[in-house]
C-alpha cells in the first residue's frame, strides 16, 4: 500500500470537508472532556475518602440541661456519668479498638464554637452550658464505629453517638452522583461524535465517488479504498482527544491545585501527576470509537 497516496487522499478529504472536520474535533473535544472530568472526579473522591476516613472520629455527645431525651431528662451529665464513659473507653473491651480519645467540656466546646461562628449573631445568644460535652474517639479501624455506638447508645448521661463517616458518606454520595451524571452526558456526547464522524466519512466518500469508481475499475482492494476515510475519522478524533487531555490536565493544574488547594485547604486534592493517567484513556477512547464509526460508515457506503 502506497503511504504517500493514502495520506494525500486523507488531506484531500480534510480540505473538501473542513467545516465538518472542525465540528468532529469540537464535539470529540467536548465529549472527551466530560469523560476526563468524570475520571478526575472519581480520582478526587477516592483521594478524599482516603484522607477523611483515616481522620474520621466518633463523637459521644453527653447530656445538657436543655436536652429532654430519654437518657437525659433535662439534666447535665455529671462527673459520675463522665467518669463512667471514660472508664468504658479505657476498659479491656474497647481499648484495643481505640487509637486516641479526648474529652471536650462546655468551656472548650464554646471556645471552638466562637471560632467557627466568629461574626455570627448566634454566638451572642449561645452560652457554654448549652453546648454538649463530648468525647472524641479516633479508632484504629474507622469501620468498627458500630462497637462504640452499641456500647454507649442509651446509657445514662449520653445524648447520642455520631460517626463522622456517615456524614462523609452522604457527601461522597452526592459527588458520586455528579460524577455519574458527567459520565452519562459524556456517553451521549460520544454517541453524537460517532454519528458526526460517520456523516463526515459519508460526505467525504460522496465527494470522491468518481475517484472511488476509478479505483474499483483498476482493481483496488476495499482495504486500500477504506483506509484514507478511516484515517480521516481517527485523525479528527485524535485532535479532539489531545485537546480534551490538555484541558483535563489544565483543570487540575490551574483550578484544583492553583485555586482549590490554596483557597479551600481543608482536604487533600489530586495532583497533576495523578491526572496524567487521564490522557492515555481519552486518546484510546477517541481513537477506538472514531475508527469503529469510520469503518462502519465507509463499509456501508461502498456496499450501496
Amino acid at each position: 500500500m502506497r503511504v504517500g497516496l493514502v495520506l494525500g487522499e486523507v488531506w484531500s478529504g480534510f480540505r473538501r470537508n473542513l467545516s465538518v472536520v472542525i465540528s468532529v474535533v469540537l464535539v470529540t473535544f467536548v465529549s472527551l472532556t466530560f469523560v476526563g472530568a468524570a475520571i478526575l472526579m472519581q480520582l478526587q473522591i477516592q483521594q478524599m475518602k482516603t484522607f477523611w476516613f483515616d481522620r474520621a472520629q466518633v463523637a459521644v455527645y453527653l447530656c445538657t440541661d436543655y436536652d429532654q431525651s430519654a437518657t437525659c431528662s433535662g439534666t447535665d451529665a455529671g462527673e459520675e456519668e463522665i467518669a463512667a464513659v471514660q472508664a468504658a473507653l479505657d476498659s479491656d473491651t474497647l481499648a484495643p479498638y481505640i487509637d486516641d480519645s479526648f474529652f471536650v467540656d462546655h468551656d472548650q466546646a464554646y471556645e471552638e464554637f466562637t471560632k467557627q461562628f466568629e461574626g455570627n449573631p448566634i454566638v451572642e445568644i449561645t452560652r457554654p452550658e448549652q453546648l454538649n460535652q463530648t468525647f472524641w474517639i479516633k479508632l484504629k479501624d474507622p469501620s468498627r464505629s458500630d462497637i462504640i455506638q452499641e456500647t454507649f447508645a442509651g446509657i445514662p448521661g449520653v445524648q447520642s453517638v455520631s460517626d463522622q463517616r456517615s456524614l462523609l458518606d452522604r457527601i461522597f454520595l452526592f459527588l458520586g452522583v455528579a460524577s455519574y451524571t458527567a459520565i452519562a452526558i459524556a456517553g451521549l456526547m460520544l454517541i453524537a461524535a460517532m454519528l458526526l464522524i460517520s456523516t463526515t466519512i459519508r460526505l467525504s466518500a460522496y465527494s470522491r465517488r468518481r475517484e472511488i469508481g476509478i479505483m474499483r475499475l483498476v482493481g483496488a482492494s476495499n482495504r486500500f479504498i477504506q483506509t484514507p476515510f478511516i484515517l480521516e475519522g481517527i485523525i479528527a478524533a485524535l485532535i479532539g482527544a489531545v485537546l480534551a487531555s490538555a484541558a483535563s490536565v489544565a483543570i487540575v493544574k490551574f483550578f484544583v491545585q492553583g485555586f482549590l488547594a490554596t483557597e479551600v485547604p481543608f482536604t487533600s486534592y489530586i495532583t497533576v501527576e495523578q491526572s496524567l493517567v487521564v490522557p492515555p484513556i481519552l486518546i484510546l477512547v477517541g481513537v477506538v470509537l472514531s475508527a469503529i464509526a469510520a469503518k462502519i460508515a465507509i463499509t456501508r457506503y461502498l456496499r450501496v
